[in-house]
């Protein structure tokens, strides 16, 4: 059964797959492309369990993992920061509410639209 990469676990060597795993929640984080983020993080707890499964990791496939790690790590920052900034653009909307709703009315009666 092929995961989410398309990788064939009994074929492909456990290093390997983690430094895809790695380079594909990179990739994600990198491209701003949250949904495709998330599906790779959502992909990874079943993905590492079935790898754990082949028994103890050897001391590449610990480095692959940390680098995987890594990898989450950063995305997490990266997920964090893009909430703030939205954030902080829905509070600068949030606060010039008042002025749009005054211009639009402004328009309205200009333009008519408000006559019975």
């Amino acid at each position: 059964m092929a995961d989410s990469l398309g990788m064939r676990a009994a074929h492909v060597p456990r290093q390997a797959q983690l430094l895809r795993l790695g380079e594909a929640v990179r990739g994600a984080a990198a491209g701003a492309d949250w949904a495709l983020l998330g599906a790779h993080v959502n992909a990874l707890a079943p993905q590492l369990r079935a790898l754990a499964a082949h028994g103890p990791w050897n001391a590449a496939e610990r480095e692959a993992l940390a680098g995987l790690r890594a990898a989450h790590d950063a995305a997490f920052a990266a997920t964090a920061g893009a909430a703030r900034e939205l954030e902080a653009k829905l509070e600068q909307l949030r606060s010039q509410k008042d002025g749009w709703i005054a211009y639009a009315m402004h328009s309205d009666t200009e333009s008519g639209k408000n006559e019975v």
